[in-house]
């Protein structure tokens, strides 16, 4: 794996970036039933969106990070406030909309679990152009930046790949979790991490991954051109896989009573990025990935991972090296 910039470290060694957060509210219900009143249960109210639920997931487990995130309206000052009542650190960087919200509720009679994702409000060059300011000006030098999530309308398709640029410059690595298009532009300006889902690689590549020979292929594509140099894939109730120019990783998920999938991949990528940050190495950094991700997964609503059942998780999992020879180009 290629070494840190040769900057030194100016502060936190992580900085996350939520160009679209969400208010995250979540409750329960017995069914959902259309043209009925439906009584809810407890509501509780998180800050979501990924780079928002990466530095959240950083702080369950010990870590620090500086949070970059826009915020607007009434409910962006609530938002603000949960963010500031957990202890995450950050540069709130104003915009005219309001903060947009999600809503999830959880059948209690069936165990569905339905998730309303609201979109956001359009950001406005003046207001991209201050976030991307923001960015620069709190680059972790030598250290991480992971922009994550949708972007809102009004921001540019290459607004991940404008961030890898000054990551490049400044000696940062980026991990970037979206994508479509917007991953595309981040890869075309090389990037240190991604972490697509299955369907999203394909997508990428623009080829039907039919089984794990070519999700690490296609991963090992990328490497090998200089897009990215790790490929995080993850695989839901599967587990992951971990490609770098090194090889191919595999782990599978610990057996665990799932209650709500909602922040477990921004949380397998909060653990990841926070051993790596830490000094530890690509298989250990990935355990604790897998762990981290599992552990939220057994939380109910939006609740995120805690670092006790992190470490009992983490203990019986050891990645396997899966690294297939490669295949002849036709």
């Amino acid at each position: 794996m290629a070494a840190l910039g040769k900057h030194p470290l100016h502060h936190d060694p992580i900085v996350t970036v939520t160009p679209n957060p969400a208010l995250d509210i979540s409750t329960t219900a017995a069914r959902v039933i259309p043209e009925h009143k439906m009584r809810c249960g407890p509501t509780r109210l998180d800050p979501g969106g990924g780079g928002i639920n990466v530095s959240r997931v950083v702080r369950n487990l010990g870590g620090r990070s500086i949070a970059v995130y826009s915020v607007g309206g009434p409910t962006g000052q609530a938002y603000r406030e949960l963010l500031e009542a957990e202890g995450i650190a950050g540069r709130a960087v104003p915009v005219g909309a309001n903060t947009r919200s999600s809503f999830t509720v959880d059948e209690t009679e069936t165990g569905e679990q339905f998730r309303f994702v609201l979109p956001g409000h359009e950001l406005h060059e003046p207001e991209w152009r201050a976030f991307l300011s923001a960015v620069a000006d709190d680059m972790p030098v030598g250290g991480y930046v992971v922009p994550s999530g949708s972007l809102p309308p009004g921001a540019p398709i290459d607004f991940y790949g404008r961030i890898g640029r000054i990551a490049r410059d400044t000696g940062t690595r980026c991990v970037v979790d979206t994508s479509g298009e917007a991953l595309r532009a981040a890869l075309d300006e090389g990037v240190y991490l991604i972490k697509p889902s299955r369907r999203e690689l394909g997508e990428l590549v623009g080829a039907e991954l039919r089984d794990e020979d070519d999700m690490q292929e296609a991963a090992r594509d990328l490497v090998d051109a200089g897009a990215c140099e790790v490929v995080a894939l993850t695989m839901a109730a599967a587990g992951a896989l971990v490609v770098t120019a090194d090889g191919a990783l595999r782990l599978h998920p610990p057996a665990i009573d799932v209650q709500s999938t909602v922040g477990a991949g921004d949380s397998f990528l909060g653990g990841f990025v926070l051993r790596l940050a830490q000094g530890d190495d690509v298989p250990t950094a990935f355990r604790t990935a897998v762990a981290a991700g599992s552990a939220t997964s057994m939380r109910p609503g939006t609740e995120l991972c805690h670092a006790d059942d992190v470490v009992a998780l983490s203990t019986g999992l050891a990645p396997v090296d899966v690294t297939r020879a490669r295949q002849p180009r036709p």
